[in-house]
Parts: structure tokens; C-alpha cells; sequence
């Protein structure tokens, strides 16, 4: 075993790993789901916890979730969300329940292998900030990939890294890296954010396949609101690259008008009506794309101001009191 650099710089009187489930209607896959990837725990000989979210399902996949919480002390916490939150919602429940010292993250769907941890693993204990699997070949719906692509080409701008699957959920974080986020209702988990903050990152290929029960809660419209959110991530730049290009078109048509004095010379003479509405419709579209911008931005910031949290939980099993990140309503049993 070859613990992470990080692991012997302080001690730590809670489990190495956290390992976080994210569940939406997955009744059908959790059993078969949480024997492998205890087997696959079991295997390394790491210490760990099992923390689990219901993120809104109403299919038994929290009766299930109790369930495993009683005949399993490897899982230390179970939450269940009055309403289906999200899957970073869902994630942020789980690092507020966890008392690990690194966290693993990973879905309940069985699209990804929980035997492939040990990959992983390795390539966290040589000192990474966060490793990520990447899904070499892709096993979902045209309709689920090409959002993904567009989702994955904004993120990559808005993290200013080169991560290729920013959406495979078979993950690895350094705790110190999620707890400097003081995540919670309020705060919810971004990979963007992480992935930004994070000065060494790697990624491994991972198998997928496709999925065999029920859909996935990453519908078209929340893809679009997810790249809408990181779109705004990027609104320091664009604004900077708008006002760069408008000062450099003031100053040429400055100096347009200052060599009309002293040379015959010109450009665009006769300003005939095709070129005037050429003109006036790219001014109207880049426009209303800079307001929009400016729109989605100010709507964020009231939502922000209002307080509003990012998911509600109904009811926390957990085996003992710990020092948590944010409070949340609990029952420790």
C-alpha cells in the first residue's frame, strides 16, 4: 500500500476515504451497485465510509438506502431530499454527512465499473490534487453526448484546464481541496470550481457501458442550465475581450477619420444600404447576446441574495456525531 503524500502530514481520526453515492430512482441497481463497490473497497485495504443521497426519488430507493444502513457499518450516513435537488446538490449532502479525509465520488447507475478503483487509487497516491476518470468509449444517446461535448468545451474554458470528461462521475478529490470551499446548502459542489482550484490533475480512461435501469436525471434543460451557470463563470473574460475589441475599433475608425484630412486615400467610401443593415443586425445580435449575459448574471445574483438553498433534506440516519461543513437536519441513530 502507498498511501497519498498527504495522508501522513497530519492525523486524522476519521476513515482516508469518504465515499459518496449520489441515488435517483435506482432501486433496481443499488443492491448489485453497493456489493461491488464494497468488494472493490474491501480489496484495497483503505479505511473508509459509504455516505448516500436519495436525491428525490420516490421509487424505494430511499427504503433500500435505510436498508443497507442497517446491515452495513461501512456506511456511516444516509439522506434523503424532499425533492430531487441535483446531482451536485446530491453531492454536496453526502460531503456534509462525511468524515473521511479524502473523498470518492461515484453514481449508483453500474454505467461505470466500481471495480476499477484501484486504477484510480494509484494515480491519487503518486500526489494528485484530483483524478478523474474519462470515458473512453461512450455507450449513451446521441442526445446525451453532444450536450455533453458542448457542456465539456465550456467547462474546459471556464476551469482553464484540458480535462476531457468533465461529466464522468468516478472521481477522486484531496479533502483539503473541497473543505476550503465551506460547502452546504448555500454553497453547492461545482467540478468547475474544484477543477480550477486544483493544481495537479489527472485523468484515467474508465469503462462505461449503458444503462440498464431506469434514465438518468440529466435532462436536456438541466445540461442547458448547467452550461447556462458556467457560462457566467466566463463573463469576466468575454466583457474583457468585448471592450478590448471596442476600443481597438474606436481607435482604427479614429484613424480612419484623422488620414481622411491628409491623404486621398479611404475605405468604404459610399455606405450603400446593404452594408447598413449588415452592420446594424451584427450590432443588434451582439447586443442582445452581451445583455443576455448581463440578464443571466443579475438573476443569479438575486437568487443568491435571496438566500434560497439548493436542496432541503428530509431526513439524515447517521451513526455518530461529527464536525460537519454545514448543518443540516439530522437523525443519528
Amino acid at each position: 500500500m502507498n498511501p497519498h503524500p498527504a495522508a501522513s502530514a497530519e492525523p486524522w481520526d476519521g476513515p482516508e476515504f469518504s465515499v459518496l453515492v449520489t441515488c435517483h430512482y435506482e432501486v433496481k441497481s443499488i443492491d448489485e451497485f453497493f456489493t461491488r463497490l464494497k468488494s472493490a473497497w474491501d480489496a484495497t485495504g483503505r479505511t473508509y465510509e459509504i455516505v448516500m443521497v436519495n436525491d428525490g426519488s420516490t421509487d424505494g430507493t430511499w427504503e433500500k438506502l435505510t436498508a443497507l444502513y442497517a446491515q452495513h457499518p461501512e456506511v456511516s450516513a444516509v439522506v434523503d431530499f424532499f425533492r430531487n435537488a441535483g446531482q451536485m446538490a446530491a453531492a454536496t449532502a453526502c460531503i456534509c454527512e462525511s468524515s473521511g479525509k479524502h473523498f470518492f465520488i461515484m453514481d449508483s447507475d453500474l454505467q461505470l465499473m466500481p471495480e476499477e478503483l484501484p486504477t484510480l487509487l494509484a494515480a491519487f497516491d503518486t500526489g494528485q490534487d484530483l483524478v478523474t476518470g474519462y470515458r473512453a468509449e461512450r455507450h449513451d444517446s446521441l442526445f446525451r453526448i453532444v450536450p455533453s461535448k458542448i457542456a465539456n468545451m465550456i467547462m474546459r474554458k471556464a476551469s482553464n484546464s484540458t480535462l476531457r470528461d468533465f461529466g464522468c462521475t468516478f472521481k477522486i478529490y484531496h479533502g483539503n481541496l473541497i473543505r476550503a470551499f465551506n460547502l452546504g446548502p448555500h454553497r453547492i459542489f461545482s467540478n468547475v470550481d474544484l477543477i480550477a482550484s486544483a493544481g495537479r490533475c489527472v485523468e484515467v480512461p474508465v469503462s462505461h457501458r449503458a444503462r440498464q435501469h431506469g434514465k438518468s436525471g440529466w435532462t436536456f434543460a438541466k445540461l442547458w442550465k448547467y452550461n447556462m451557470e458556467n457560462l457566467v463563470k466566463l463573463s469576466q473574460r468575454p466583457f474583457q475581450f468585448i471592450a478590448a475589441g471596442c476600443t481597438v475599433l474606436g481607435l482604427v475608425f479614429f484613424l480612419r477619420i484623422l488620414a481622411g484630412f491628409f491623404s486621398p486615400f479611404s475605405v468604404l467610401t459610399e455606405a450603400t444600404n446593404g452594408l447598413i443593415l449588415n452592420t446594424l443586425v451584427f450590432a443588434l445580435i451582439t447586443l442582445l447576446a452581451v445583455l443576455s449575459m448581463i440578464g443571466e448574471f443579475t438573476i443569479r445574483g438575486f437568487v443568491m441574495l435571496r438566500g434560497q438553498p439548493g436542496y432541503a433534506v428530509r431526513e439524515v440516519l447517521r451513526r455518530q456525531p461529527h464536525h460537519r461543513m454545514a448543518d443540516a437536519p439530522r437523525n443519528d441513530a
